[in-house]
């Protein structure tokens, strides 16, 4: 069995002690751990269309299908029935957006293409809002820092800060709708509002002192595509209740509401929340990090497509989410409770969102 470092067992499980737990840490890696989590995963990490593509297009269908009998149904049982798997299903085909940002670009031929067509455009969150952004949170310099546009310090902040974060996510598929059908049209003639949506609103973040860069080259005109297509889209979603009332579209928003509201919720408790700003080697964004893994079977409906593995996504980033379960066996068995790996392992979504929330009063 590889030495390595370790924490105290309590350490991922006592709120008294989170940032205490970490010290050690924050300025050199776990470099057993680290070449543990290389050595061990080297068979691993090949992108497989034939998993890849029938999880996208089965969820899919499943989202659409239950969205028309929610909107057809006329038993209310069955109209939340649907709208309840419809939520769920498209919230999962919504997370392969995360796939996207890690693959390589030839990975999977007509992947990001067919997502986007299907998924990104239609539900107005094309790739471009999170490729180009997501991998700033995975730089080793950038992590947790002002920089980061995924990362607030919300176990360090107001305990009213933590509702707040999770309920606005409620007015998310209207405000993608009034971004791609109004702000983005009025944008192509008002060039500082153009300037303004592509910098603050142009990406899935949580950090609102994020600005984004410009796009270059190949990338701007796969956000020139995307955008023309989600802004159409938007378009007519406004324009459809006169011609065929209002019920489907709120139906619709209402299905896409529960399902942004739940993604809020996966995404509070993905992470720790307690740097203060400064850079982390690996190993402490790793322990700032949290997997929830099996036995339970509820964080595969929370955080799906691999998400509940978020602290090993980031040891290694561009690890397949059908191939974390098998990496993450293999080093939990190498290394062993009370490890630095054991550290970032979590019980489940209401022990990490009580976490949270006790850090939030020790922190006043």
């Amino acid at each position: 069995m590889t030495m390595h470092q370790s924490i105290p067992p309590a350490a991922s499980h006592d709120a008294t002690k989170p940032r205490a737990a970490r010290a050690d840490f924050q300025t050199q890696d776990d470099k057993d751990m680290l070449r543990a989590a290389r050595d061990l995963t080297k068979d691993l990490g090949e992108a497989k269309a034939s998993i890849y593509w029938p999880d996208m297009l089965i969820s899919t269908a499943i989202g659409y299908g239950g969205i028309a009998v929610a909107i057809l149904a006329d038993n209310l049982g069955v109209a939340l029935a649907a709208g309840l798997i419809a939520s769920l299903a498209l919230y999962r085909s919504l997370m392969f957006i995360h796939e996207l940002t890690h693959i390589h670009k030839n990975a999977l031929p007509g992947f990001r293409l067919g997502w986007n067509l299907l998924v990104g455009i239609p539900m107005m969150a094309p790739s471009f809002m999170y490729e180009g952004v997501h991998v700033i949170h995975h730089k080793r310099t950038q992590y947790g820092t002002i920089e980061d546009p995924e990362y607030l310090p919300l176990a360090l902040m107001k305990p009213w800060s933590l509702p707040l974060f999770v309920i606005v996510a409620l007015l998310a598929p209207i405000a993608v709708i009034v971004r791609s059908a109004i702000l983005v049209p009025l944008g192509l003639v008002i060039p500082p509002l153009r300037r303004m949506v592509w910098e603050r609103a142009s990406s899935l973040s949580i950090n609102p002192d994020f600005r984004r860069k410009p796009a270059t080259g190949d990338f701007a005109k796969q956000v020139r595509f995307q955008q023309l297509g989600a802004s159409i889209w938007a378009i007519a979603l406004l324009l459809s209740p006169l011609a065929i009332g209002w019920r489907p579209l709120l139906i619709a928003l209402a299905i896409m509401s529960f399902a942004t509201l739940l993604n809020q919720l996966r995404t509070l408790v993905a992470h720790l929340w307690e740097n203060e700003g400064e850079p982390m080697t690996v190993t402490a964004q790793f322990l700032d990090s949290v997997n929830v893994p099996p036995p339970g079977i509820a964080a595969e409906i929370w955080a799906p497509v691999g998400l509940r593995y978020h602290a090993l996504h980031h040891l290694m980033p561009s690890m397949p989410y059908h191939d974390l379960p098998e990496a993450h066996r293999r080093l939990a068995r190498e290394l062993g409770d009370g490890s630095t790996y054991d550290g970032a392992n979590h019980p489940g979504l209401f022990n990490l969102v009580g976490r949270i929330a006790r850090s939030t009063m020790l922190s006043r």
